[in-house]
Parts: C-alpha cells; structure tokens; sequence
C-alpha cells in the first residue's frame, strides 16, 4: 500500500424514498483535490438512506483500487457518517449489511476519518448520483463529467486566440524511440530492455534529421533509460552536434507486468476480466504491473524539472507509447479514452510548447513524413 491520502465525496438519492435512486462518489488526491476517479450507479428503487450508503462503499472502493493508505470520508449525510463513527446505532436492519460492508473496506486502509459536510460542499458526488438517476430514466445528460465541469478542471491558461510569444517558452520535441523486434510484433514491450532492430536504427537516424529540421538550436536531449531510447537519443543529440544524452529515470516506459511480451490477443486470452479493468481505469494496473495514474505522476515531475531548468529553451524528450501519449493527453486537456485512440508510430515526433502560466500549444502530433 502507498502513502497516497484522498478525499472519498460521496452521495445517494432517490426520488420518492422509497423510489428510483442512485449514488455517486468521487475520489480526490488530498494535497492537490485533483479528481483521480468518479464512480456513479443506478439502484433501481430504493431509500435515500441506502443510496448514501451505496455511494460511500463505491468511494471507498475506488480509494481501494488507487492503493490509497489514508481517506478522509466527506459526506452531507448525517446519519451515514454518525453511524460509521460509531456515535449512532444502526436501527435499521437493511441498513446493517451496508455499513458492514462498509466497515470491512476501510479495515483496509491505515486510518480512515469521517467528515459531515453540508449539501453545498458535495456537488460533484450529488451531480454523479442525480446523473445516475437521469440515465437509469432515460433522461438525457451531458457527457462530460460532473467533475470535470467543476473549478477544480478550469484551465489555469489564459485564454487567448493570439499566437503566443515563444520567449519563455519550453519547448519540448517528444520522440518515440524506433522499432524493435516486439514493436514490430505487436507486443507489449515494457520494462524489458530490447534493444533497436536494423529498421528501428533507420528510423532513428531519419528522426534525428526530423528534429534536426524543426531546431538546432536545442538546450538538452533527455531520454528513457531503456537502450532502444537511449540509441534513439544517442543518433539525435550526433545530429546535433552540439549536446549529449541525459537520463531521466521518470521517462521510462509503463511497467505492463505480466503482459511483457504478450499481445494483446494473449493478454486477453489469459487475464480477460484484468484487461476490461485496465482499459475502464488509468487507476488499474496490470497484473504486477503499473497503472497509466502512476505513470502519468511520474511524468509529469519530470516534465516540472525540465520546465524549470529550461525555462525558454528546446529539449528533446525520447521515451515510449504511454509516456508520450499522457503527455499528450495532459497538453489536449484531453479524457481517458484518448489514450487508446492516439497511435504513435516508432520514430514519430510531436512537439509541444509549455509557458510558465500553464499555458500550452500543441505544434504537432506523431509527424511520420520523415519515415517515408
């Protein structure tokens, strides 16, 4: 279990209590209150009460699959938070196997406190529980996110349509290193460190012209500390001329576990269920592998410390499929389901400029022309 602390918000309805009802529940990162997941049901008819509890043991679920250790449980009701801190009894008898269960799962973290909020302070779990509710109707609903519609996701950027100035600017040219023989077969190539085939060499020296024609003028080359990468990095910074080869750990591709090797035919021959999970959640792992979530934490660390020693220069950042993607996704203000849309060929190179306001522009995704 890690260190991580959240804030599980959770909350229940129902339209004629008893009637059609639904929960919702968010998961927050305590430091930050970024949304790391939101779950959301319907219950067919049912009372508030069991709806409340309903969206509590989905939050505590989700905190669970987060690998959470610490959650703080914010609730507008008072009964469920009164009752799992043990100050009221549980009188009523269809409640009692909720809060059991309930009670079994926060035996599963290292220390678990209950909060009542008032109604305004839950929006984002009372907007998942009426959205539930309006689906399970047949009413129509917007597609986006309650939560991604909340403050917490307005983007931090100035919004202008002007071309920005490139003075501060960092500029980040990302590459994906060139194939390998699991590349070219399809398989999940992770950890494992494979190096370039003959082809994967070509398509790195026609990279390297690539960023070459895009700046000369480049502050570092920083790169994965897997060898398909660090032959990659290797051709470009010789193109160059004038820089060497950084390793940054943080760079390194997504740990896909026991899947290493396999395609995804085979994954999903031998761990179906773990692979649905794994492409419903960034928060899911492989099995003894690392989720997208931890990936994407790591990533974007590194992407602070290069913003912060280049400041208004270029850097060449050579890494693999999922690094570059959440890059990507992060600088798209882009969901989940755009990781499993975006292709990224061996050798391909998109480019992204970042400012210190948080602004971003996007220049070019997986450019392949130089491969042809």
């Amino acid at each position: 279990m890690t260190g991580l602390r959240v804030v599980v918000e959770a909350d229940g309805g129902s339209r004629g209590n008893p009637g059609p009802a639904g929960y919702g529940a968010v998961v927050l990162e305590e430091a930050t209150g970024e949304v790391l997941l939101e779950r959301h049901g319907s219950l067919g008819t049912q009372t508030n009460n069991v709806a409340e509890y309903q969206g509590l043991i989905a939050g505590l679920r989700a905190a669970a699959e987060l690998g959470a250790a610490r959650v703080d449980v914010r609730m507008d009701s008072k009964l469920v938070i009164e009752q799992m801190s043990g100050r009221w009894q549980i009188k009523n008898p269809g409640l009692r196997p909720l809060a059991a269960e309930a009670a079994k799962l926060v035996d599963g973290f290292a220390a678990v406190t209950f909060e009542w909020i008032p109604r305004e302070r839950n929006k984002l779990a009372d907007a998942l529980a009426n959205r539930a509710m309006d689906e399970a109707a047949g009413k129509p609903v917007r597609a986006e996110s309650p939560a991604a519609a909340s403050p917490a996701f307005e983007a931090k950027a100035p919004k202008n349509w002007a071309p920005p100035s490139l003075d501060s600017a960092t500029r980040l040219i990302l590459v994906r290193h060139g194939e390998t023989a699991l590349t070219a077969q399809g398989r999940y190539s992770g950890r494992g460190d494979v190096p370039l085939s003959e082809q994967g060499e070509a398509q790195a020296m026609a990279a390297a012209g690539r960023v070459a024609g895009i700046s000369r003028d480049v502050a570092a080359v920083v790169s994965s500390p897997l060898r398909r990468c660090v032959r990659t990095a290797e051709f470009i910074a010789a193109e160059l001329g004038n820089v060497t080869v950084t390793v940054l750990p943080e760079l390194i591709e997504c740990d896909f576990g026991d899947w290493e090797g396999l395609t995804f035919a085979e994954a999903r021959e031998r761990w179906p269920a773990e692979l649905d999970r794994w492409l419903d959640s960034t928060a899911v792992a492989p099995p003894n592998g690392e989720s997208f979530q931890a990936v994407a934490k790591r990533v974007r660390g590194a992407l602070e410390t290069l913003k912060s020693a280049y400041p208004s220069g270029t850097v060449v950042v050579v890494s693999h499929v999922s690094p570059i993607k959440l890059i990507l996704r992060d600088a798209l203000a882009a969901g989940d389901a755009f990781l499993h849309r975006l292709f990224l060929d061996a050798a391909g190179v998109s480019t992204v400029d970042m400012w210190p306001d948080g602004g971003v522009a996007v220049r070019s995704v997986n450019e392949t022309a130089h491969l042809r």
